[in-house]
């Protein structure tokens, strides 16, 4: 079964509004694991517009499933933190600080030397290593050299297929980057713009470990209620 790790950033987003900490990061995070979430995922960016590391520290004090943190390793206080906390899993994803969502993998070809030292920290100290990543073959397999334990899939294009009606060519695309990963001794998880919709097709695609879903899934709450919307993907997951 797929595993569902529920991103929170759009929660600690509406809690940021204001200054009176209502939505709780906590509690939603509970919420979620109450429901059946296997993970939670956080990505805390240096300007704090979300997730804020007050609110990775209080999570890893009170978390019972998976936690993994995404972010990019070369700015802000990325890597501190995960020294600190040593999540099960760190996903590392190439956002500029000033980027609105996540919109491309790694180049490895180009970060990959950097990427090394990085990777290896980050096992010495206990976390499964994610990269995320295009479906590109080539880079996939390049990913494999840096010492990664798994890549992250990046969706939007599936999920801009679905959203429009062609879908067929570009899952064989994902589906030929996931095979090329195992091929590789790499591990998979996928992640962005995936929903109650598209959910299901995507995981279709044999060995995908884990999905982290988080506006989706947050935006289908507020009609659903956050317990329900959970349950729902927890039950698409449990067919794959």
């Amino acid at each position: 079964m797929t595993k569902l790790s529920v991103n929170l950033n759009k929660v600690a987003l509406l809690r940021n509004q204001r200054t009176i900490g209502i939505p709780s990061v906590i509690d939603a995070a509970r919420t979620c694991i109450n429901a059946g979430a296997h993970g939670i995922t956080v990505h805390p960016r240096p300007d704090e517009r979300h997730i804020r590391p007050s609110d990775v520290y209080e999570l890893a004090a009170m978390l019972t499933v998976e936690f993994n943190i995404e972010g990019n390793p070369f700015g802000g206080r990325f890597m501190e933190i995960v020294r600190d906390v040593k999540p099960a899993q760190c996903t590392l994803v190439p956002d500029a600080p000033d980027a609105v969502t996540s919109d491309h993998g790694w180049d490895v070809a180009k970060d990959g030397d950097r990427l090394v030292p990085i990777v290896r920290e980050l096992k010495e100290v206990g976390c499964r290593v994610s990269l995320f990543m295009d479906p590109d073959l080539e880079q996939i397999e390049r990913a494999a050299t840096v010492g990664t334990d798994r890549v992250e899939l990046y969706t939007e294009a599936y999920a801009t297929a679905y959203r429009e009606g062609d879908v067929e060519p570009v899952i064989e695309t994902y589906a030929r980057a996931a095979a090329k990963a195992q091929e590789v001794g790499l591990g998979v998880n996928a992640g962005h713009d995936l929903n109650l919709q598209n959910l299901g097709k995507f995981c279709s695609i044999p060995g995908i470990l884990e999905v982290s879903i988080g506006h989706a899934l947050i935006a289908e709450a507020l009609e659903m209620g956050l317990a329900n919307t959970v349950k729902a993907y927890v039950e698409i997951l449990s067919r794959t």
